[in-house]
């Protein structure tokens, strides 16, 4: 019998959030060094990202739902040990094939961030849940900052089979001490997997990513790329429709059509097409030389050093998000961080000559993030009934992640959409671009507004419970307890 510790398991689930964060962007940087090591193309070499994405992506939701079903706490074992058999199968690969199968294993560590937060909702006293989620919420951004930091130095002074080995020692770590240190979730209802929804789920998230990844490549209107946006649409519909008629669904519809769930779902498929496509366009900004007439001419290392204020104050805010959501809302964190968020993207497309701006910026830019990340997470598993956590927290990071891919394949149109004689994009390709990031960040601000107080979801979530919890109790402040 485990004693109940919310100290040792909040150690735990940090190592494993940190440690799939990180592996979700320190590759990025180097992807020209592995091209260049493993003597590939450029569009194998960029598979190393989409597999881990496609495979997250898939894994993430049905993972989420297993651990709510069965045990969060062996279920996250699982997910630790297969991240740790990538990690090892990445750092040993010596060719692109090999390497692109590891990123596969990996990508099902995507499912730590919502079992983690299932685990903290189970265990935590009830006052220090919504302080917990927005550390571990933000904590996954962070990992990704610092990712991007620490790639530069590793490979200049290793190589990048250490983008690997380091990880997977934190990796094999957590998942010893949460064998050791974490209960079991207390039982859930009885159910199976809806396998049916899991596969249409699959092939939707596949399609949709693949062809939004691989357009500027393939050609947005080329038939691969017209037929696989087709298929998803389909998907997505009988998926909505497998789901809504099944009595045990992977992803319950009646959750998802809950004003808090849909409205914090749209702010997040917004706030990632700034996001990731932020971090992914900044750094190569950066490192443009300044004869081209703009950039900085930073290296490879100290580019990623310019995102090091994101990281730090990221953090630091994300150490207070939750008594700021106490006093004024997590609605109104979320709008304030998107909002935040806006602001540097603006000015990395009109205020971007010197070095210190570029600094200013990744230090709101952190700001926002820590606020928004933070408060967006605890939205959802605030809104859901306790066997709906897993699923709904994977499904507001997948949506997440689309809007990532969908921000980065128009970033990367409209930077590309002009060359110099040298070949390097014009200075109004990024402008356009950034400006494009700025937009849809101020729009993730407005649809926020739509977000209710929790307690005003209170009648709606007694409802949604009453069908699989009569002896749920719905506790001041819309948290559904058992």
């Amino acid at each position: 019998m485990r004693t109940t510790s919310p100290t040792r398991t909040f150690v735990v689930v940090t190592l494993g959030t940190l440690a799939y964060a990180l592996l979700q962007s320190v590759v990025g940087p180097v992807l020209p060094t592995i091209q260049r090591d493993m003597h590939t193309s450029q569009n194998a070499v960029t598979w190393v990202m989409t597999a881990y994405l496609l495979a997250a992506s898939v894994a993430t939701p049905i993972l989420g739902r297993v651990g709510d079903m069965y045990g969060k706490r062996k279920i996250l074992v699982l997910t630790l040990c297969l991240l740790g058999l990538g990690t090892l199968v990445s750092a040993l690969a010596t060719t692109i094939t090999i390497l692109i199968i590891g990123r596969v294993v990996q990508g099902a560590g995507g499912a730590v961030l919502p079992l983690s937060f299932g685990i903290i909702r189970d265990e935590f006293p009830r006052e220090k849940v919504g302080s917990a989620i927005g550390i571990i919420a933000a904590l996954a951004a962070v990992g990704g900052g610092i990712g991007t930091v620490i790639a530069g130095p590793i490979v200049g002074l290793l190589n990048y089979h250490w983008l690997f080995w380091a990880p997977m020692v934190v990796i094999f770590t957590a998942a010893v001490g949460a064998a050791l240190f974490i209960p079991e979730s207390p039982p859930q209802e009885a159910g199976k997997v809806h396998w049916l929804g899991a596969l249409l789920l699959a092939v939707w998230l596949v399609a949709l990513l693949v062809g939004v990844s691989q357009g500027e490549m393939w050609g947005w209107m080329s038939a691969r790329v017209l037929g696989l946006f087709v298929v998803a649409l389909v998907a997505i519909v009988l998926w909505v429709a497998a789901e809504a008629r099944s009595r045990e669904p992977l992803v319950d519809m009646r959750m998802m059509r809950m004003r808090p769930v849909w409205a914090t779902n749209a702010v997040a498929l917004l706030f990632g097409v700034g996001l990731y496509s932020m971090m992914a366009f900044l750094p190569a900004y950066l490192q443009t030389p300044r004869s081209a007439g703009y950039g900085l001419g930073a290296s490879l290392t100290v580019s990623g050093l310019y995102l090091l204020p994101m990281t730090v104050t990221m953090f630091a805010v994300s150490m207070v998000t939750g008594k700021v959501a106490a006093a004024v809302g997590s609605r109104a964190a979320v709008i304030v961080g998107t909002l935040l968020v806006a602001v540097p993207l603006g000015m990395f497309a009109l205020v971007n000559d010197h070095g210190w701006q570029i600094l200013l910026g990744s230090s709101l830019l952190g700001v926002g993030m820590g606020l928004a990340f933070a408060a967006m997470a605890n939205i959802i598993v605030e809104s859901v009934p306790p066997d709906q956590t897993g699923v709904a927290s994977g499904m507001n990071t997948n949506i997440r992640t689309i809007g990532g891919s969908i921000g980065a394949a128009v970033m990367a149109a409209l930077v590309t959409s002009g060359a110099q004689g040298n070949g390097l994009p014009r200075d109004s390709g990024y402008t356009h671009g950034f400006l494009f990031l700025s937009a849809a960040a101020l729009v993730g601000a407005m649809v926020a507004v739509l977000i209710p107080r929790l307690r005003d979801e209170s009648a709606t979530l007694a409802h949604s419970s009453a069908h699989r919890h009569p002896e749920a109790a719905l506790v001041p402040g819309g948290t559904l307890l058992d």
